[in-house]
């Protein structure tokens, strides 16, 4: 396969998922990403949170995300409720909102969204749901970019709504076949191993190939590559990432 040229490459990360206890861990990771997905509440976070996370990420000139749940803080958004597709895009507005007020406040602007946990993969094949989510986003502001998994119900829909689209690749996290994540409840769907994680994604950036968990090889061409900051070693694997995309001649630098 023909390698083409070397072009950039965003490093992401999912911030401000606490109430007050991680700020060292999560401004760690902001000295080495250059997006920052923060939660908006629906999963995790409170407006205290959200502002020093939006702060910080400002003073790195790190570009600020949101990251809307499903209304699920006891489950950290990772199980699909059963809820209506008005009271979700209510839910999702008023996350997004949340955080920008916050950039407001510091000066700065909110860049994109990126959908969290079980509503990202709900609306990467839920139409429907990818629609109303898309809907979402341009009615507060078309000028938002949207975080999604390559060839997804919800990278067309942004795309058909006028919206701006960065494609997402996951370096902590397994694939299946058909270039979906697999479930967390199953054997190897969570990559602890950093120099193995790295290297997924040395490739994924340079060839837009990763090879799922059944050991075929798949396209997954990202524009930005997320590490999950749950994860217990995240930021070992972000700076060993990095080092390895600078290394290759990649550059890391914010998809908005």
């Amino acid at each position: 396969m023909e390698r083409q040229p070397i072009k950039p490459i965003d490093l992401n990360a999912d911030l401000g998922e606490h109430d007050g206890t991680g700020f060292a861990e999560d401004e760690a990771l902001l000295d080495v990403v250059s997006s920052a997905s923060i939660a908006c509440g629906g999963h995790a976070g409170n407006p205290d949170v959200i502002m020093r996370t939006v702060r910080a990420a400002t003073e790195r000139s790190v570009s600020v995300g949101a990251h809307p749940s499903y209304p699920d803080r006891d489950g950290f958004g990772r199980r699909s409720l059963d809820i209506t597709l008005d009271a979700l895009v209510s839910s999702v507005e008023d996350q997004i909102r949340l955080v920008a007020r916050s950039c407001a406040r510091e000066n700065t602007v909110l860049k994109f969204v990126k959908l969290h946990g079980a509503l990202y993969n709900v609306a990467a094949d839920d139409r429907s749901v990818a629609s109303a989510m898309a809907a979402c986003i341009a009615g507060i502001d078309a000028s938002l970019a949207v975080l999604a998994l390559p060839r997804s119900e919800m990278e067309t829909a942004a795309r058909n709504a006028g919206l701006a689209v960065a494609r997402e690749g996951f370096i902590d996290r397994a694939y299946t076949p058909a270039g979906r994540l697999v479930p967390r409840d199953v054997a190897g769907a969570v990559i602890a191993d950093v120099a193995a994680a790295s290297a997924r994604a040395l490739r994924m950036a340079l060839d837009s190939i990763v090879t799922a968990i059944d050991g075929a090889e798949i396209v997954v061409a990202a524009d930005s590559l997320c590490v999950h900051s749950d994860s217990a070693n995240a930021l070992e694997l972000l700076r060993t990432t990095r080092q390895a995309l600078e290394r290759a001649g990649v550059t890391v630098r914010a998809f908005a």
